[in-house]
């Protein structure tokens, strides 16, 4: 029987705006989302980064530190949201105001309303 083989896993973290960091790593089998990110070394790698306050996914579902990874897993630590995405849009609307924002505000002119 052959010995199992590493896996090999992506860390991906945005430090800031427009800004990712991509390490590929290999693991020991049996490796877990905690292992992962300790061999990434992610503290010296992005030290404006707050690890404690950040979540982590892994293929874009949240996952715990001991959850176990598979062969070519992308394990994402995702920053915690500075505004409120519902916020940002309400405020975008009433600033825009009603008749310059929606589905139909660029009609041609003479064009029939709807679709």
């Amino acid at each position: 029987m052959a010995a199992a083989s590493a896996l090999h896993v992506t860390v991906a973290c945005a430090p800031g705006p427009r800004q990712v960091l991509e390490i590929a790593l290999e693991l020991p089998p049996g490796s877990c989302v905690r292992d992962a990110l300790a061999a990434a070394d992610l503290a010296r790698a992005c030290p404006e980064l707050d690890l404690d306050a950040c979540t982590v996914a892994v293929g874009g579902r949240k996952a715990g530190p001991e959850q176990p990874l598979r062969e070519h897993d992308r394990v994402e630590v995702l920053r915690p949201l500075v505004v409120d995405p519902k916020v940002a849009r309400r405020e975008r609307f009433s600033r825009q105001g009603a008749r310059t924002a929606g589905l139909f505000a660029k009609r041609r002119p003479g064009a029939k309303p709807g679709y």
